[in-house]
């Protein structure tokens, strides 16, 4: 026991300092090629931190357990956009660019709503079947490409993006050392963190809703989080957005071109929970301070994670 918890302490350490050096390398790309904290967020570190779920829902797939691959990117998008995004809000308020407003948030609802409709056929619309094929894969992995070539090309910012200049090489290298330790870090604590759950007689199902749930997350919780206290709201929005997108479009993709995938495992619960949680974002333009992720929108998204968990926990007892 006293192993296992040296061994998530040391995990935990490797995810803070990791978080910490990424949001610094982050930005000081931003600085040197004049590119929003936003577009850093949603490409470097979105795709960085999400490199947990890209694993799993591979092996997922090569292994043919469509749960796994399936699930692993629901119960992740639910977790980053309600809890992570939630919590971040708390801390410090987001403000939400015209940009996020009028492409980036409602691009990432309509991801869901074609990954819901692609994949849940059968159950939304009463034809064909519950199943993400090749030629659906084909579509997402277009689409992906295409989003991020659109960032990149539209993103430049003419504004001077604050903070002390970092040569890019040590930029470069605080990324790698960054995404290095969030990844490594986010799986010894998984590990770790469902050894000593076991030790301590909590059951497995307990343990997949939560901690295996939350712990591929654990990179983007991290992240958003150091962002925050360093007043990089953008960042960490542009960070949840990217590794939505990322999940939704790439790693599915990616997962039915290796096989088709089912999404049998899914209910109108999973799949409404996903979809309100985008549509949440979309609504907090609109409601309080126009054009912000207030605290009390914050504390809503993380209600409804709870509510969310606490119906999960239901299911399972």
């Amino acid at each position: 026991m006293l192993i296992q918890i040296l061994i998530l302490l040391a995990s935990l350490a490797a995810i803070i300092f990791g978080a910490d050096w990424l949001v610094d390398g982050a930005s000081g790309i931003a600085r040197r090629f004049k590119v929003s904290e936003f577009v850093i967020g949603l490409t470097i570190v979105g795709m960085g931190t999400s490199a947990p779920e890209l694993v799993v829902s591979l092996v997922g797939a090569f292994e043919g357990n469509a749960d796994v691959a399936v699930g692993n990117v629901i119960g992740s998008n639910i977790f980053n956009t309600l809890l992570i995004l939630g919590i971040t809000a708390l801390l410090l308020p987001i403000a939400i660019t015209p940009a996020n407003r009028k492409k980036d948030i409602p691009i990432g609802i309509l991801a869901t709503l074609l990954v819901l409709g692609l994949g849940m056929t059968a159950t939304l619309l009463h034809f064909g079947d519950n199943t993400l094929s090749r030629i659906d894969a084909g579509i997402l992995l277009l689409l992906f490409a295409g989003y991020m070539w659109y960032s990149f090309a539209k993103g430049e910012s003419q504004e001077e993006v604050p903070g002390k200049e970092i040569k890019l090489g040590k930029a470069i290298l605080l990324v790698l050392i960054g995404l290095a330790g969030l990844i490594a870090g986010g799986k010894f604590f998984v590990d770790s963190a469902t050894n000593i759950a076991r030790m301590i007689g909590v059951s497995d199902k307990f343990i997949a809703i939560t901690i295996l749930a939350g712990g591929t997350s654990a990179p983007e919780l991290a992240t958003c989080i150091v962002a925050a206290v360093k007043k990089r709201g953008q960042l960490a929005l542009g960070n949840i957005i990217g590794s939505n997108i990322f999940n939704l479009l790439l790693i599915l993709g990616c997962s039915a071109l290796v096989q088709p995938i089912s999404f049998g495992s899914i209910d109108l619960v999973d799949a409404g929970a996903l979809m309100g949680s985008v549509l949440l974002l979309m609504l907090s333009v609109f409601t309080g301070k126009k054009n912000s992720l207030d605290r009390w929108e914050g504390a809503i998204l993380v209600a409804a994670w709870c509510a969310y968990m606490g119906w999960l926990i239901y299911e399972i007892i």
